[in-house]
């Protein structure tokens, strides 16, 4: 007993009106009462005048009651109940049922519509529809036209009925020719006989067609049956190459996988090289960006050192003395000799030359002038040399390698003093 069934009785039961008000839970286990009482409901409802006992307490009341209703069914509606089913009082007693429920469903349905169509068409007697009654219109408007033109025809024909009577009547008392007739019968004859020649020659073909076709079938047949033994033989067989073959490709699963794990490590190497370029090269740009940081350091270290040096020249030159002293007294007024020195990683020169009072300049002065050009340029390519060996060891080495002292520090030469100069 499917569900859908089990709804469609609910619906039906609803629908014709009976009092109970039936669920689907109702039928899970045996219910005889209901069923009982559903049954004498329906039968009621198909024949109001029908006396059914409705006594069902013992066994054999409800045997007697079962047959009553199955054969009221069988005689008056022609439908046919299986008697075990509904004596089981379960879901496929409803499918029983159901055959009376859905007749007298289907009765009632055919009787709404009718009511329907009654109503409609007292409805549409007093309703004029236009729309409907445009393609009776045009209907009508072509049959008008046909008539007309019929008419015509007609009226031509009976013009030429006067010579046409006259050629019938001739035609009619003419004597029959029993030669003539006979001669068209026998070419009649003639040409159904032929007919019939060729239609047994095209059954002869068909069946020579036939067994021809049945030959080749035959031999078709007999083709496939040799090609499939041949088939399971070439099957049973093992070719002579197939061990070299199974071992081959074992050889190369094993080659594909030492491929893939070489491949793989390739892949990982490439990308550690990466990094480490990458690293390097970031490296590389903080060194350079480092010591082009010390390189600016040390140039504004020189200009400082170039401006002091200057301003102490001045100074000096402003320092001599305007009363003539003795020689003690004009060497301890006179200045110190210059020295350039160099600190670390700042270098800076400070040349202070003292000459004479006189207004000409010695030899003497003028060749310590000179070596102190001289020893300028010197300490120049020292510096350049100390900078390249500081960009070189910034590069090799950490760039917080403090830097190397400076080496080979050229001292000008002390002028000589004399009493002359005085």
């Amino acid at each position: 007993m499917s569900f859908r069934d089990l709804r469609n009785f609910t619906e039906m039961t609803r629908a014709l009106g009976y009092p109970r008000l039936i669920s689907m839970e109702n039928f899970r286990t045996p219910n005889f009462t209901l069923v009982a009482e559903i049954l004498i409901w329906l039968v009621k409802r198909y024949e109001p005048q029908m006396d059914i006992p409705t006594d069902v307490d013992t066994e054999s009341d409800r045997i007697f009651f079962i047959k009553a209703v199955a054969q009221f069914m069988a005689t008056k509606a022609h439908i046919k109940l299986n008697t075990k089913r509904l004596y089981q009082a379960d879901g496929y007693a409803v499918k029983e049922i159901l055959k009376i429920t859905s007749v007298l469903y289907s009765a009632m349905k055919t009787k709404q519509m009718a009511l329907g169509e009654q109503t409609e068409e007292e409805n549409s007697k007093f309703k004029f529809d236009l729309g409907s009654r445009i393609s009776d219109l045009k209907a009508a408007r072509q049959l008008a036209s046909e008539v007309t033109s019929k008419g015509a025809s007609l009226y031509d024909l009976l013009g030429k009925e006067v010579d046409l009577r006259e050629m019938r009547t001739a035609a009619i008392a003419r004597p029959l020719e029993i030669n003539e007739t006979e001669k068209a019968l026998r070419a009649a004859i003639k040409e159904v006989l032929e007919s019939v020649e060729k239609t047994k020659d095209m059954l002869s073909n068909v069946v020579s067609d036939e067994t021809s076709l049945d030959a080749k079938i035959e031999k078709k047949n007999q083709e496939l049956e040799r090609n499939r033994k041949r088939l399971q033989t070439l099957q049973s067989v093992r070719p002579a190459f197939m061990d070299e073959y199974e071992k081959i490709e074992e050889d190369l699963q094993k080659q594909y996988e030492t491929f893939v794990e070489k491949f793989r490590n390739l892949c990982f190497l490439e990308s550690q090289l990466d990094e480490y370029h990458r690293l390097e090269q970031e490296r590389f740009e903080e060194a350079e960006n480092t010591m082009r940081m010390m390189q600016n350091v040390l140039r504004e270290e020189e200009e400082r050192d170039l401006t002091k040096s200057s301003l102490k020249d001045e100074d000096s030159d402003m320092d001599v003395p305007e009363d003539e002293g003795s020689d003690s007294d004009m060497e301890e007024c006179r200045p110190s000799k210059p020295r350039p020195t160099r600190n670390g990683i700042t270098t800076g020169r400070a040349a202070r030359f003292v000459g004479n009072m006189q207004g000409g300049d010695s030899d003497e002065t003028e060749d310590s002038e000179i070596d102190v050009d001289e020893d300028d340029e010197e300490d120049d390519e020292g510096e350049e040399e100390e900078s390249k060996d500081l960009e070189d060891d910034s590069l090799e080495g950490p760039v917080s390698r403090g830097v190397r002292p400076s080496k080979g520090v050229i001292r000008p030469p002390l002028l000589e003093e004399s009493d002359n100069d005085f």
